[in-house]
């Protein structure tokens, strides 16, 4: 049997430990948990594949970006609609970029799947927030070292004028921005020939949620075979405040056929 593990965003920013610039309650445990399913169960996984959010320390999502209108911080957690930066509540620091803003948040706007967010500066490419977790690191190099193979390391998020929550496509694809468009050969590395694929990481509210949803729209819509898709469901937790988030993509996937089980439970399947 093919097992194939996702983890997307396993960083330090992301979890409730000293530092973390975007901590997710839970994501600390989480992390520890999935180290110890590898630990355990390593043996059975065909490939792993993490994802890592990759941005510079100024981009479109971020509160470095922004200025009210008065000049002053936008602060963390705001919520950037076109209609704020039309009439000027909210303006990109550098004036240059508002027409390429603008047109960005129009077409979120018409995809009507997220508004864009002023996070705090995170996962900031070469800094600690952006290395992996450290139990959860030390696993993978010793997985990789027992197959002497590889693990898949996939960047997202380096293009600094669209959101890019799932790893597969940005929020809004830019056309001259091959980063941005979807990664038609990760997922069909995923799929190919995989029996059952297992998901963790952080968060289930977010960045989980939008790569899983990525997935399964390409495989519908290219018509491909869906493999056992399995959700470690104590291997994440949702934004705090973004719980409400996290029930609807636990559903949204649910329907189908997703499952969700605990590091444990898959353990059991693969003894």
């Amino acid at each position: 049997m093919n097992v194939n593990l996702l983890i997307i965003d396993p960083q330090n920013d992301f979890c409730d430990i000293p530092g973390a610039a975007l901590p997710v309650t839970g994501a600390d445990g989480d992390m520890k948990r999935l180290a110890a399913f590898i630990a355990g169960h390593g043996s059975a996984l065909s490939s792993i594949t993490i994802t890592l959010d990759s941005h510079a320390s100024v981009a479109v999502e971020r509160t470095t970006f922004w200025a009210a209108h008065d000049g002053g911080e936008v602060p963390p957690f705001t919520v950037i609609t076109l209609d704020s930066v039309r009439t000027g509540i909210y303006v990109p620091r550098d004036r240059s970029l508002l027409p390429s803003v603008t047109g960005m948040l129009e077409k979120l706007e018409q995809r009507g799947k997220h508004q864009l967010i002023a996070w705090p500066v995170h996962c900031v490419t070469g800094t600690w927030g952006h290395n992996i977790h450290t139990a959860l690191s030390q696993q993978l190099n010793a997985w990789e070292f027992a197959r002497q193979t590889p693990v898949t390391r996939v960047l997202k998020g380096q293009y600094p004028l669209s959101e890019h929550y799932g790893v597969f496509e940005a929020e809004v694809p830019h056309e001259d921005e091959e980063a941005t468009k979807f990664n038609e050969r990760l997922a069909t590395d995923l799929l190919r020939n995989t029996d059952l694929l297992l998901i963790a990481g952080e968060a289930s509210s977010h960045c989980v949620a939008a790569s899983v949803e990525q997935l399964l729209g390409y495989a519908m819509g290219k018509n491909l075979r869906l493999p056992r898709m399995v959700l470690l469901r104590d291997c994440m937790s949702a934004v705090t405040g973004f719980d409400a988030a996290e029930r609807g993509f636990f559903e949204r996937a649910g329907k189908h056929g997703v499952e969700r089980l605990t590091a444990n439970e898959v353990a059991e399947l693969l003894d």
